[in-house]
């Protein structure tokens, strides 16, 4: 089952108190297009300046990536760089130039427009609202953001919010946009806005998944000795969500199971582990399902406990 992303292609230079690395490859679209696409075929759409280096292209070409929907123009690609804490969950952003972001509306091909699931990777809600416009067939749409458009588009975030299935948001997200010390308040106040999920990204902490019909769900993340570079692991975490659920069938009233929808939060959080395991989409490139496979089942049996847990007095 294809699914769609919208978001960006990037060279990144990344600084971590133990080494540093310059114009790899980054961006949201690039880990969600590498991480999903071992589930199933990916349509890409993005955009890249003609310096974008020929090995990224050739890559995706040898994997169910489709490159139709990627726009390469005369100029530079988008580059960030950024210096990360001692603390991984901390980062400081150094530089950013868009080059030919800057100019970036997507277009989506008539091949992709019936890709019934469809990631808004963290990009303008302007953008996003662009290709919801495209995208009104769509079974399932789940829509990533920032601080930056919390805080300086929010109006047009909400209208977007309004129009999507599923949020993901991170804790201090989901605070500054609700105002509400509490998360389970500021969900709720998200819910109203007529999401049927969202999903909290907690980092190194796992997921919080709540539904607008009550569910909550708690999925740990998995335990990591050594964590080399988290950029791009919430995309990834979006990648092993929509990964999964285009490898299930919904109802007959076009809608996931409960069940399908917290082991695709499980998924998210194994793709995120394994992002975090190098730079760019370095442990991405061999990953396979089986790796995947034992990573859950790790985490089943981490996180399994007795329900019934009365005792009986002798």
């Amino acid at each position: 089952m294809p699914i769609l992303v919208v978001g960006s292609v990037a060279l990144d230079t990344i600084e971590t108190p133990f080494t540093k690395v310059d114009d790899i490859l980054g961006g949201a679209a690039s880990y969600f297009a590498t991480a999903a696409s071992l589930y199933d075929q990916v349509n890409l759409v993005a955009i890249v300046g003609s310096d974008f280096p020929q090995e990224y292209l050739d890559f995706w070409r040898s994997h169910p990536v489709n490159l139709t929907g990627l726009q390469i123009q005369e100029g530079k690609t988008f580059r960030w760089t950024g210096r990360y804490h001692m603390d991984m969950n901390a980062r400081d952003t150094l530089d950013t130039q868009l080059g030919v972001y800057a100019d970036f509306h997507p277009s989506i091909p008539a091949e992709y427009l019936n890709s019934p699931l469809v990631f808004l990777a963290n990009i303008q809600p302007e953008l996003q609202m662009e290709v919801l416009a495209q995208m009104a067939n769509a079974r399932l749409t789940v829509l990533d953001t920032m601080e930056l458009w919390i805080m300086t588009t929010r109006p047009q975030l909400t209208e977007v919010i309004k129009r999507v299935d599923i949020l993901l948001m991170s804790e201090e997200e989901v605070r500054q946009y609700t105002e509400q010390a509490s998360i389970v308040t500021g969900v709720r106040q998200l819910l109203s806005l007529g999401l049927k999920y969202v999903i909290v990204k907690q980092g190194s902490y796992g997921a919080l998944l709540f539904g607008e019909d009550g569910t909550y769900f708690s999925a740990p993340a998995y335990p990591l000795e050594d964590v080399i570079d988290p950029t791009g692991a919430g995309d990834a975490f979006a990648a092993g969500f929509l990964g999964y659920l285009s490898t299930v069938e919904p109802g007959p009233d076009d809608r996931y199971a409960v069940d399908d929808i917290k082991r695709a939060v499980v998924h998210g959080n194994i793709m995120g582990s394994f992002t975090c395991a190098d730079f760019s989409i370095g442990r991405l490139r061999t990953l396979t399902m089986e790796d995947i496979k034992t990573r859950y089942e790790e985490l089943v049996k981490c996180s399994h406990f007795d329900p019934d847990w009365l005792l009986v007095r002798r």
